[in-house]
């Protein structure tokens, strides 16, 4: 049976109502370029493009129902107009209703922080796969149990969500993982969802672009655990080793079971004796009720706080950490993620996604402990995105690193140079950069330079596959770039490829 137009609104919910409440939809849509014949049409207020400005579109397409902010002063005698405060925060709960509450059949775990998301979310769901199957929302992909799409955004619009997690729910999934954005929680992507847990993993400079203050920023990661997005999660899992993790603690609901992880003595799940090695990381993982040796096939301390997280999360949710840890030594790992390119090159190449300055130093730092050559690194800043961090990735560059190239990474509407400028505001020894434009030919240069024993670290993009300019979209993938260009340099220098 078609669900109704009534279905969507509780009592109080609508200010003003004009037609009937009582017909049958097709669906819900905030695209008018999405809509479909008997959609409803939320028209939501936005920072570049008013959806008021899209209802006459959406009605020419199909649409039986407009939900706005505003009463229009005219119109079609057939179509229903509802006015309420927040569209935003009407289609959230609609999205929710026309799917029939999947997250009430799914025990969903949020992750939030600036670093680590997307990795702490494949950990716990390859934790968590015992036999059943776990759905994935987040940066890279969307598992929904039948299914794995390409990701189009961390966090999706709250139909998009919903819908997904109907998917997982009619695939048999019982337990969901997904990545939740800051810009997620503030536009109400994700209002009314009921998690099972929620994780922070970090808080550094970040959107600030969006948040204007790091204050801001933490506050609105801290609505995930304390109610700002709906229920609190009855599960909070908090990283000790972050000063606003610690803040955050202390901001919980009473009645939240708060679990803590990290290398401090006081956290519930901790790592103890830490091994950073050239190709893996060992430690013992020590919880409650006991203690176990792990063997970690990920590099650098920032794992060791990654692997910790989706341990936590585990635990917290029941698992027996016997059971899941052996499961660490099979992980694949996550695209982009400081994943090494192997083409038989006598020295290491690895290509992250780290774009801020924290995440910089934390991948620079574990790669100039374990390298004993020079640390070479290819890196740039986004375009239309917080100026402020520019100057604090350059320096994070400068004091890691032997040699910079600082390069294009997704200029969008900016010009290369102006973003150049910024990051010059950190720049105190010019000699250790090369300033080039162009990321295959900064990637190229690189690797001209590299020695045995070297290691070079392409970072800003990971697993992104695509380059954004003004008006177009190009393709553009640094691990097939440095596989394609290593392979053409042997070519060059009559170097046989080496063996399978």
């Amino acid at each position: 049976m078609a669900p109704q137009l009534s279905d969507l609104f509780s009592e109080g919910e609508i200010l003003e109502l004009r037609g009937s409440l009582e017909r049958p939809i097709s669906g819900i849509a905030m695209d008018s370029r999405r809509v479909v014949p008997g959609n409803v049409f939320f028209a939501l207020p936005g920072l570049r493009n008013d959806g008021a400005a899209f209802v006459a579109e959406a009605l020419s397409r199909g649409a039986i129902a407009i939900v706005s902010i505003t009463e229009p002063a005219t119109a079609p005698a057939k179509v229903t107009f509802i006015q309420v405060a927040d569209p935003r925060a009407a289609l959230a709960r609609a999205a929710r209703r026309i799917h029939r509450a999947p997250d009430r059949d799914l025990n969903v775990v949020g992750v939030t922080g600036t670093n680590g998301k997307t990795t702490v979310s494949h950990l716990i769901k390859h934790f968590l796969e015992d036999g059943s199957r776990v759905g994935l929302l987040g940066t890279i992909s969307y598992d929904l149990g039948a299914r794995m799409v390409p990701s189009f955004r961390t966090t999706p619009e709250a139909p998009d969500i919903f819908g997904m997690l109907a998917q997982m729910r009619d695939a048999g999934c019982r337990d969901a993982v997904m990545e939740v954005s800051s810009h997620g929680i503030d536009q109400q992507r994700v209002l009314g969802l009921e998690f099972g847990a929620a994780v922070f993993t970090n808080l550094t400079q970040d959107h600030l672009d969006y948040h204007q203050t790091l204050e801001a920023y933490f506050l609105v990661k801290s609505r995930l655990f304390t109610g700002g997005v709906g229920r609190p999660p009855p599960v909070a899992v908090i990283n000790m080793d972050d000063a606003h993790g610690r803040r955050l603690l202390a901001m919980l609901p009473a009645g939240m079971r708060a679990i803590t992880y990290g290398e401090s003595t006081d956290a519930a799940i901790r790592a103890e004796g830490v091994e950073l090695g050239f190709k893996e990381t060992v430690f013992t993982l020590v919880w409650p009720e006991g203690r176990a040796r792990v063997r970690c096939p990920m590099l650098g301390s920032y794992n060791v706080s990654n692997v910790l997280a989706a341990a936590a999360t585990a635990w917290g949710l029941g698992r027996n950490p016997m059971i899941f840890l052996p499961r660490l030594a099979s992980f694949p790992g996550v695209p982009g993620r400081m994943e090494r390119i192997e083409e038989g090159q006598a020295f290491n190449v690895l290509v992250d996604y780290a774009h801020t300055d924290d995440a910089l130093r934390n991948a620079l730092g574990m790669l100039r402990s374990i390298t004993p050559g020079r640390l070479i690194c290819v890196f740039g800043c986004g375009g239309n995105r917080d100026r402020a961090k520019r100057p604090l990735m350059a320096r994070a560059v400068e004091d890691l690193a032997d040699i910079a190239l600082p390069t294009g990474d997704n200029p969008r509407n900016e010009s290369v140079s102006r973003i150049f400028e910024d990051m010059r505001a950190g720049v105190t020894t010019p000699s250790k950069f090369t300033w080039i434009e162009d990321r295959r030919r900064a990637i190229s240069l690189a690797l001209d330079m590299c020695r045995p024993g070297d290691c070079m670290l392409v970072a800003g993009k990971g697993h992104e596959t695509y380059q954004e300019f003004a008006d177009t979209v190009t393709p553009f993938d640094d691990r097939q770039v440095v596989r394609e260009l290593i392979a053409l340099k042997r070519l060059r220098s009559g170097v046989e490829p080496p063996a399978p």
